[in-house]
């Protein structure tokens, strides 16, 4: 069965409520104050079914002292319901209402001129005339406009079939997808503990399910589903949603959190937007503290102006809102704007970028990233490539695409080949292809500069390579564009990167050196000389013969033990004598022994046997070695 969300709109005392209890049978006012008082503070629900369609109804406060309670329940319609009296016409929460609804972009709906039965039909016709005035030129001209009487009946079954009819063509929200449930309400009931309620208005809810409250960040596990009073197990977008929650007290819950899961969507403070300000707003100012209104959650905000320092009534315009407190967004989203004060709908607008970059937004270049933003559409892949080329070789993750982008997750993969040549997919990353092409050349750079600085070295070391070029982005990123580099036949990559072909380049003197050192090391066995001794017999700088030595080093001939070098043959040997003595029934060996069969002294043996311990030849217990 298809899901509507029907919600009311109009002046204080113009029917709202009578007319949906007339609807369903439900007197949406529940509280023992709405009752007393006669007028709607909070927000009602009540639901019917109509010729195989359920039709969930919002019905809110039409007070103006009570606008935000409205703003909370108008996020998540598919239809509204404009209620202009008949006896008096247009009023000016009536205008508000309205003016709500259409900078939210309520997709679709219908007039009822209620409390038909206190006009004539003379009257009616004037009011008639007057609300096609209003609604001239939005998504509610051209649409029914039906006088009704919820206390006659009159007008009432013209009004369900309409409704019927306007709710059958309306759009399906996504079903695939992670959740996403903004919440209008917060109790407690007894046997169940706590309960939220709102309309899923993109995903899947199911029972047992492990989500999240944003911007607070508290997990929660869903433990039972209403849907219109009934259990389910199962809760699909466009429904209005009970939700009893385990793990989390009624008092951790603030009105206007959205259940979610991770990642879905950006908690931030800083949001990029296009504002669109009525004509009967003052004009909108750079700095100008502001309430701002999404789903059902209100904060505080300072608006940053990235054109003019004024924005006119009627009028469009850039900016950076700064929040007071976290929201939980994406890209899409619509918001409207209210005075600080005095209290008044100014304007509304679209979320652009829940995560803008620190920079200016009043500069040249902050002005030409809003309009890039903005061109296109909300689906346009061009906005996902500014947010690409600004995260540089950092990536775009592809889960923003869903909580910062505000793209189904099942896009994913057109999204990707709508950015075309311009980014890559990297794991779990999206890179623009220039950013990966200037680090490919930069990396070249850096280990032709390498080799050039340090020719006895076979490349620049790995990790050295990667902090300097690549700082903190991720090491999925170097790694891809070293693999573009071996692909070519530029580079040979080990744990030191080199140029292909590129090889150790000794001078003469340095080839004459090197000769020597293997000699002088080779014919000295366990007891090589030390640094100093070196200098003598090659007749070189501790400079040379410390570059020289580290190259051999790395090429395994020599092994440095401790402050001393050696040669690798000795070493070898060394291993292969200390295991034979097992043969012989020897288990241990102590320093002493050691150096009475090596012909060593102290200064070697030492070492010599620490090195074994690491070799894993030996294990060291007290003090003697244990041969393994």
């Amino acid at each position: 069965m298809k899901h509507v969300v029907i919600g009311t709109a109009g002046h204080i005392d113009h029917g709202k409520s009578a007319l949906v209890a007339a609807l369903t049978g439900t007197d949406p006012d529940r509280l023992q104050e709405e009752k007393a008082r006669g007028i709607t503070i909070e927000l009602g629900f009540a639901h019917t079914i109509e010729d195989g369609v359920a039709l969930s109804f919002v019905d809110v406060p039409g007070h103006e002292r009570f606008v935000r309670n409205m703003l909370a329940g108008v996020g998540g319609m598919d239809l509204v319901m404009l209620h202009v009296a008949a006896d008096e016409s247009i009023m000016p929460q009536t205008r508000e209402h309205f003016d709500i609804c259409r900078l939210l972009r309520v997709p679709s709906g219908l007039v009822v001129l209620t409390k038909s039965d206190l006009a004539d039909p003379a009257m009616l016709d004037v009011v008639r005339l007057e609300t096609q005035d209003l609604v001239a030129g939005s998504f509610l001209e051209g649409a029914p406009v039906l006088a009704v009487s919820a206390r006659t009946g009159a007008g009432l079954p013209d009004l369900r079939r309409t409704l019927a009819t306007l709710a059958r063509s309306a759009d399906a929200r996504p079903c695939d997808g992670p959740p996403r449930m903004p919440i209008d309400r917060v109790f407690s009931m007894k046997g169940f503990g706590t309960v939220v309620t709102g309309t899923l208005i993109v995903g899947r809810l199911s029972v047992d399910a492990e989500l999240v409250l944003e911007p607070s960040g508290r997990t929660v596990k869903v433990r039972g589903l209403q849907v219109h009073g009934e259990g389910r197990s199962d809760a699909l977008a466009g429904q209005r949603v009970a939700v009893n929650l385990t793990g989390i007290e009624v008092a951790d819950i603030d009105r206007g959190e959205t259940l979610t899961e991770v990642d879905t969507v950006t908690v931030t403070r800083r949001v990029d937007v296009r504002v669109e300000l009525l004509g009967s707003a003052k004009p909108l100012r750079h700095g100008a503290r502001v309430r701002f209104h999404q789903g059902a959650r209100e904060l505080l905000a300072r608006i940053v102006l990235a054109g003019p320092p004024e924005a006119e009534p009627g009028g469009s315009a850039f900016a950076r809102l700064h929040l007071e407190a976290p929201a939980a967004l994406v890209r899409g989203d619509r918001f409207i704007l209210r005075a600080y004060s005095p209290l008044a709908t100014i304007g509304g607008g679209t979320v652009l970028d829940p995560l803008p970059p620190r920079r200016g937004a009043r500069t040249p270049a902050g002005l030409a990233r809003f309009v890039q933003l903005s061109e296109g559409g909300i689906d346009a892949a061009a906005a996902i490539a500014v947010m690409i080329d600004e995260a540089g070789l950092h990536g775009l993750p592809l889960k923003q695409l869903i909580g910062r982008a505000g793209r189904q997750w099942s896009d994913r993969d057109r999204v990707v080949a709508e950015l075309g040549s311009h980014a890559v997919q990297v794991g779990n990353l999206l890179v623009t292809v220039s950013h990966l092409a200037a680090a490919e050349e930069a990396m070249l750079a850096a280990v032709a500069e390498h080799h050039t600085r340090h020719p006895l070295e076979t490349g620049i070391p790995r990790e050295e390579l990667r902090e300097r070029l690549f700082g903190d982005a991720p090491v999925a990123v170097f790694e891809e564009a070293l693999h573009h580099g071996i692909e070519r036949g530029q580079i040979v990559a080990g744990d030191r990167i080199a140029l292909a072909g590129r090889g150790i380049a000794l001078s003469d003197k340095e080839a004459r050196t090197r000769d020597a050192l293997v000699q002088i090391l080779s014919d000295a066995g366990l007891a090589p000389p030390d640094l100093s001794a070196l200098e003598t017999q090659t007749g070189d700088t501790p400079d040379a013969i410390s570059r020289l030595a580290s190259l051999l080093v790395r090429q395994k001939v020599l092994v440095r033990v401790g402050g001393l070098l050696f040669h690798e043959a000795p070493l070898t040997l060394l291993k292969s004598d200390i295991r034979s003595l097992k043969d012989t029934g020897s288990t241990t060996v102590d320093i002493a022994t050691f150096k009475d069969r090596y012909d060593v002294t102290r200064k070697y043996a030492i070492p010599l046997l620490e090195w074994l311990d690491r070799e894993r030849v030996t294990r060291r217990v007290g003090n003697v070695r244990h041969i393994l």
